[in-house]
């Protein structure tokens, strides 16, 4: 009888087991070959980089649970890239290559690991910008030039930071106006002499009928009427839609600002990023307008990766609730990143409540201003950050 009892308590045996030693399978079957690669370089959270400099990529491979042996060769591959090694062989499981890529936008990096006739691959997306220009500042200037304003500030910090290119958006009378007030010439004219530029604030009430063309039309023709070409550099478009329904709405606009002159620079401000085919409507968009603590979580990736096949300056951050000159940093250093892209940059610590609707953010220059012009120089030039 104890043959019979000894069977039963090996047919006890797991289904893997069973299979083997109880005449479920061919003692002579070979198990099958399982190869995994995994891409461990660059991470999924740290994968925006800027096109022409090299990549560090890694991959990590096993062969049937176990790390591959080494001078295993690991394939890399990607559209328009180059990999110095192509064809790395492995060391502990893991092998390495340098990616350079001249293209834009999301790019697919693939590796793969052949052994045993079967072949194992992973696939990890990055994203390329252009090489980024400078940064500059632009300033939401909705306060009166009067003898003692913040304009004055404006026009110094031009003269004493010639590097740092200022843009300052005038709004008189929230952009409607019949004549000129001769302290917006006086301030403007002294501004652009320092070396800064103007644009003409016109709201357009988001295309939805609101403000008619003909009414926009009008006010894009009274700035370059009563403050003249040559303090005039552009217009900045508020309240701008951002669905593709408004486009020919914003064509109309964009063509005829570049009618008047082709030279007139249009930003406008939907203040998030809109449809990829608002880059047609103008050369700047304010693709993020909120607070410091919101930008912090500003994400391209997942939903907007268009946006990393046009230059940084073609892109604007405007932030408020930005409390400290440590905040304010920290947001210059964010929108110089890879990641969010951004060409022109603004903080202040001035508040606005989306809740409530309460408060004006633009009322006047931040109390840390001349921080701000500052660290943007600074991380224009590689330079350490001014101290707070």
């Amino acid at each position: 009888m104890q043959p019979f009892h000894h069977f039963l308590r090996l047919c006890a045996l797991p289904l893997t087991a069973l299979l083997a030693s109880c005449g479920g399978g061919d003692p002579g079957e070979t198990p099958a070959t399982v190869v995994t690669v995994q891409i461990t370089a660059p991470t999924a959270t740290d994968n925006v980089f800027t096109a022409g400099t090299p990549v560090a990529v890694r991959a990590s491979a096993t062969l049937n649970g176990a790390a591959v042996a080494d001078g295993t060769v690991v394939n890399f591959s990607a559209p328009s890239a180059v990999f110095v090694p192509a064809s790395p062989t492995s060391r502990a499981g893991a092998a390495a290559s340098t990616l350079t890529s001249n293209a834009t936008g999301p790019l697919a990096v693939s590796a793969s690991v052949t052994e045993g006739g079967q072949t194992g691959s992973a696939t990890q997306t990055l994203y390329l910008r252009p090489q980024p220009g400078p940064m500059g500042i632009l300033v939401p200037a909705y306060f009166y030039p009067s003898a003692t304003s913040d304009w004055n500030t404006l026009t110094a910090s031009a003269a004493a930071h010639p590097s740092v290119a200022i843009t300052a958006i005038m709004n008189p009378s929230n952009g409607i106006f019949s004549s000129a007030d001769a302290n917006f010439t006086r301030a403007t004219t002294q501004f652009v002499e320092a070396g800064g530029t103007v644009l003409g604030y016109v709201y357009t009430r988001y295309g939805k009928g609101s403000r008619s063309l003909a009414d926009i039309k009008a006010n894009i023709d009274k700035y370059l009427q009563f403050y003249g070409r040559e303090r005039i550099s552009g217009i900045f478009l508020d309240e701008m839609a951002g669905e593709t329904s408004k486009l020919d709405f914003y064509r109309e606009i964009y063509r005829y600002i570049k009618g008047i002159d082709p030279s007139l620079r249009v930003v406008g401000n939907p203040g998030l990023v809109p449809a990829a085919e608002y880059t047609g409507v103008a050369d700047t968009l304010v693709s993020f307008e909120g607070t410091a603590a919101d930008y912090q979580k500003y994400d391209p990736r997942t939903q907007n990766a268009w946006l990393y096949t046009h230059a940084n300056r073609t892109q604007a951050m405007l932030t408020h609730n930005t409390a400290t000159c440590s905040a304010m940093q920290g947001a210059v250093q964010a929108a110089a990143s890879a990641r969010n892209n951004a060409g022109w940059v603004y903080a202040t610590e001035r508040e606005f409540n989306y809740a409530t609707g309460v408060g004006n953010p633009w009322a006047a220059l931040p109390t840390y201003w001349e921080a701000l012009v500052q660290t943007v120089g600074a991380v224009n030039t590689g330079a350490t950050l001014p101290r707070c």
